[in-house]
């Protein structure tokens, strides 16, 4: 994981079968534009977040394209159903190729 960056998730840790809840995603991530200049003059290369998505037990929920206008360290909330115990996978995607993850769990209760 690039230095800096780093994913922040909040889901519930259990929820009943069926209800519908919220999910907060924010990653700190600087979201280079490509058009400013370091200290010598050269340009800094683009480096945005360009897209997000979030699967639940290998099953899509969200799958969402970031332009450049993005703000830095992009917030992302969201509701899903949840119908079973498991797994939520969130991955965001970089420019320069980089790709970070984080993943939490959710049981039946």
């Amino acid at each position: 994981m690039a230095s800096g960056v780093k994913p922040r998730v909040k889901v519930p840790k259990s929820a009943a079968a069926g209800d519908v809840i919220t999910i907060k995603t924010l990653i700190s991530h600087p979201m280079e534009s490509g058009q400013r200049k370091d200290g010598d003059g050269n340009i800094i290369p683009r480096s945005i977040i360009n897209r997000f998505t979030c699967d639940f037990n290998g099953q899509s929920v969200v799958d969402v394209t970031l332009e450049a206008a993005i703000s830095t360290n992009p917030y992302v909330e969201f509701d899903a159903t949840v119908p079973e115990a498991g797994e939520f996978k969130f991955t965001w995607y970089d420019d320069d190729g980089s790709v970070y993850e984080d993943s939490k769990p959710i049981e039946i209760g």
